[in-house]
């Protein structure tokens, strides 16, 4: 199999396992996802889901390269929600954003700008620190993740991709 195969494989496998463990706290260990905390599982699924189309295509250098960008885009924008999530977490008990209603309710009745302006203020739910583990937060894990998987992607998909392995053979 060929190493980007392989990256592209583990990196959709890492993105199974991470999500498998974040069903298996919220329904074994009744941990309930806030807004910030879903939409940090909807990058991480879209993530799996490119890192899983890349390995099933397995285009040439140019569609490589689209996929590691890809990879990498999505993932930033996974770590914005980490970053936001982490500083909700990090503020002050009277600067907290107060409880707001749950995410269904917004996105049924508020228009869509006003709709990802209140879902990413983050609510009272987002401050509460219910999981460490090594003394980071389960967002803090998460951004570590997305950084490793966005990084990685774009190396496997984008310096692994034959044109540019073809050129480092070369020097």
């Amino acid at each position: 199999m060929p190493l980007r195969r392989l990256g592209n494989l583990a990196g959709f496998l890492i993105c199974v396992l991470l999500m498998v463990y974040a069903y298996y706290s919220q329904f074994h260990d009744g941990l309930e996802p806030c807004v910030l905390c879903i939409f940090q599982r909807i990058a991480m699924i879209t993530l799996g889901g490119i890192f899983l189309i890349a390995l099933l295509h397995h285009p040439k250098a140019v569609g490589a390269r689209i996929y590691g960008t890809l990879l990498l885009l999505v993932a930033c924008a996974g770590s914005a929600v980490s970053i936001r999530h982490i500083y909700v977490q990090h503020l002050p008990d009277y600067l907290t954003p107060p409880c707001g209603p749950g995410l269904n309710y917004m996105f049924e009745t508020l228009p869509l700008n006003q709709f990802i302006v209140k879902a990413f203020t983050g609510t009272a739910d987002c401050s509460v620190v219910t999981w460490r583990f090594l003394g980071l937060s389960m967002p803090e894990w998460v951004l570590i993740w997305f950084v490793i998987l966005g990084v990685g992607g774009l190396v496997v998909n984008w310096y692994w991709s034959k044109g540019v392995a073809k050129i480092h053979n070369e020097m």
